[in-house]
């Protein structure tokens, strides 16, 4: 069995009266996909954001790797490993799809202000060798045709496709990944699932998933869990969970049977 890559012990968030999440527990590990399902409201994105650190829990902890993030500031999760897309698209609107992917690779990047500035010695070579990587992302997304286009007038599929792009550059361990398909047409999301698996297969990343469409999310996890009202309410393989009677009643609104 693999190793637990995250591991979300106990935790608890509110926002004065509402109880975000209470009490939520669940692993990932190293090499699964795993879904969070559940309706608007359940919970979700304040999972994913007390993960990357937006938010922090009032109680419990957050272990990645075997250690303690709870307190980290997001930029400290991120160098260790973890980055995200966003429900809401958060790119830089007036820069070409290659800019934005290459500002993701700041985080790896040693040169100082001057050399960089200066573009001399090593600062050169570590420009190059960031773009050779950006360039290989940019052809695994198939995004070779966009790849000079300013982002502001791409279709909103395409986006969507530079924003996961940007978040591959960041070299993750663990993918966050926040409703990536929400207001997608069918081929959009078709394209955007078999990134997904080529991401999981052939890069070998750790994802977690938000997505309200259930099939697909059966279709393509190892495990899933299910909150409702900031509560876990099921965990367990796909097949299992689309069986849940709690969960028909709280997702699909409707008894089982």
């Amino acid at each position: 069995m693999s190793s637990v890559k995250l591991h979300i012990d106990d935790v608890s968030l509110s926002f004065g009266g509402i109880k975000a999440l209470q009490h939520i527990s669940f692993d990932v590990r190293e090499g699964e996909i795993v879904s969070v399902i559940g309706p608007n409201g359940a919970g979700k994105t304040s999972l994913i954001n007390s993960i990357n650190g937006f938010y922090k829990p009032q109680s419990g902890r957050i272990l990645f790797g075997g250690r303690d993030i709870t307190k980290l500031p997001p930029y400290k999760r991120a160098q260790l490993g973890i980055s995200r897309t966003f429900q809401n698209i958060a790119l830089y609107t007036n820069m070409t799809a290659l800019d934005n992917l290459m500002a993701a690779r700041h985080l790896h990047m040693k040169s100082n202000m001057l050399t960089g500035a200066l573009f001399i010695g090593p600062a050169q070579r570590e420009e190059i060798e960031h773009r050779v990587i950006v360039e290989e992302i940019i052809e695994f997304l198939e995004m070779e045709a966009i790849r000079k286009s300013i982002v502001g007038t791409l279709s909103y599929g395409l986006r969507k496709r530079v924003e996961l792009g940007r978040a591959l550059a960041l070299e993750p361990e663990l993918l966050l990944l926040d409703e990536p398909m929400a207001g997608m047409n069918q081929e959009e999301k078709e394209d955007m699932a078999r990134f997904i698996l080529d991401i999981h297969e052939q890069r070998r990343t750790t994802i977690l998933l938000i997505e309200h469409d259930v099939g697909l999310v059966m279709d393509i996890s190892n495990h899933v869990v299910a909150l409702d009202f900031g509560q876990k309410i099921a965990e367990g393989p796909p097949a299992e969970i689309s069986q849940n009677e709690a969960v028909i009643r709280a997702y699909l609104g409707q008894e089982n049977g």
